[in-house]
């Protein structure tokens, strides 16, 4: 396993070169890959619909092509779910990464080409390996198992005839991973590719625990629910009794901070090593390649074309878009992509914010629909994760979930904000937690704070203390347990919150 380790370690590392190139000049390597996009997809019915033949430069395209949302595509994306091809891509298009998205009831399904699998979700895994092999030169991952959470994978049933398939993103990936990636990872694919989260969780949990786990990928709620199996069915008090080299736990999908000293806890090991990834349904967009800090390089050379709205003119019907080299550091901006696979100035719902334009380097910053902005306070969901992880440290609690709303005002009331929040462990002072919350969200957000002021538009934070289990019932009740399904933290609307709020009244 020592020579599988060096061999591998020495593989990966030849691609740190390439992505020098794209560091060195990224507005160059961004042209030169949307001419390809044009190009590659200029008879295909989008193509001719919007005349990409008489497309010659991206002011050209700006002008000439949409900016959409999942609506927008649509209808070209249930035609290919039925079997018609060349529509927003020339090859086949034969898999879609299901995405519930936490914004709308109804499921997305976003075409994956060969293409993108390849030269995008592949390359975006080998490359977080990459990166993390050139910052620890000694790792020993390769000597063992690499454990992956990923979601369900099911057979398209919009139509009968089609050999069109669906799922996750990750399971979409792990179905068309090569084989040396198979052998490298756990669980067998019988196991990560179940439909029903809690059978799969136990599954899981038994069929990992006897094996030698050097790294684990995942979001961290469902890492945590597996975590703690383990550890109950083994009797042990923390996982590196179990797997006693685990050294990385790569994670995205939502953000670690409210989660980090609950890792401490359950991986007690100075040595433990933390990554973050950005990769969604519809791409993989950046990788932490910095050891001290949790900044995510924007991988470029991964078949996507980013453009950028800056968030103060969302709602504007002329919203201006920006391409790489027109962005600031510290302005938060919605994300549009085009990739190889047919979407084309497509608005993810991300917000993000860079933090260095020399190398390209962002912070996820929200959704472009999560967010609370009520009174103009325009509370945002980096503001929320970090205002609540502060609180935490501070009163030796660990977070399992949380959602917050407005509290809309009514006569003879003033409005605020609503939170239900799910500890694992409760606060020690919850009346400091809920000062702390407060207070943080004053030093983050000037808006916030202006409307705080004593107490002229916003009263203090109303918090519910939910019992454990609350978010997972709720969850599972709504049918988005699991893969990729996301609490929703910040809604402008009361519908979540409300839906929540009922099911804490036997409680009360």
């Amino acid at each position: 396993m020592e020579i599988i380790n060096s061999i591998i370690t020495w593989v990966m590392k030849k691609r740190i070169h390439q992505i020098e190139l794209f560091l060195k000049y990224p507005i160059d390597v961004q042209y030169e890959l949307w001419e390809g996009l044009i190009k590659t997809a200029r008879n295909t019915e989008y193509g001719k619909k919007y005349g990409f033949n008489d497309i010659n430069s991206i002011a050209d395209f700006q002008q000439n092509v949409p900016v959409v949302n999942y609506e927008g595509i649509f209808p070209y994306v249930d035609r290919l779910m039925r079997g018609e091809q060349n529509l927003l891509w020339p090859s086949e298009i034969k898999w879609f990464a299901k995405s519930s998205g936490t914004t709308n009831a109804r499921s997305k399904f976003i075409p994956v080409s060969q293409e993108a699998l390849d030269d995008c979700h592949f390359k975006g895994g080998k490359d977080m390996l990459s990166i993390y092999m050139n910052n620890y030169p000694e790792t020993k991952m390769f000597t063992g198992k690499g454990l992956a959470i990923g979601g369900s994978h099911q057979i398209n049933q919009f139509d009968k005839n089609s050999e069109s398939f669906y799922g996750d993103v990750s399971a979409v990936i792990m179905k068309n991973l090569p084989l040396w990636a198979q052998m490298a990872r756990t669980p067998s694919l019988d196991i990560a590719l179940m439909d029903e989260w809690e059978e799969k969780i136990e599954a899981m949990a038994k069929a990992t625990s006897m094996e030698n786990v050097t790294s684990i990928s995942g979001v961290p709620t469902w890492t945590v629910v597996l975590i703690e199996r383990i550890l109950e069915l083994k009797g042990k008090k923390n996982i590196l009794e179990i797997w006693p080299n685990l050294e990385v736990f790569i994670h995205g999908a939502v953000a670690f901070g409210p989660y980090r000293s609950l890792f401490e806890r359950l991986i007690p090991s100075k040595d433990m090593r933390y990554m973050e990834t950005y990769n969604a349904s519809e791409g993989f967009f950046g990788i932490q390649d910095q050891t001290n800090s949790d900044e995510l390089l924007l991988m470029l050379d991964y078949g996507i074309f980013y453009e950028f709205i800056p968030y103060s003119e969302l709602d504007s019907d002329h919203s201006k878009t920006l391409t790489l080299g027109e962005v600031e550091v510290g302005k938060n901006y919605a994300m549009l992509i085009t990739t190889n696979s047919g979407l084309w100035r497509y608005k993810i719902g991300d917000t993000v914010r860079f933090t260095s334009v020399n190398p390209y380097r962002v912070k996820i910053s929200g959704r472009t629909k999560h967010f609370i902005n009520a009174f103009g306070e325009e509370l945002i969901i980096e503001n929320a994760e970090h205002a609540i992880a502060e609180a935490c440290l501070a009163t030796n609690a660990e977070i399992e979930n949380f959602s917050a709303a407005p509290i809309y005002l009514e006569e003879g009331k003033r409005g605020g904000h609503e939170w239900i929040i799910e500890f694992r462990n409760d606060p020690n002072d919850k009346e400091l937690f809920a000062q702390l919350l407060d207070d943080t969200l004053r030093k983050v957000n000037s808006d916030y704070d202006a409307k705080r002021y004593k107490d002229i538009a916003l009263i203090a934070p109303v918090i519910h203390h939910a019992e454990k289990g609350t978010f997972h019932e709720w969850m599972k009740k709504r049918g988005k347990l699991g893969g990729q399904n996301k609490v929703p933290r910040l809604s402008n609307s009361r519908e979540y919150l409300d839906d929540l709020l009922l099911m804490l009244q036997p409680a009360n």
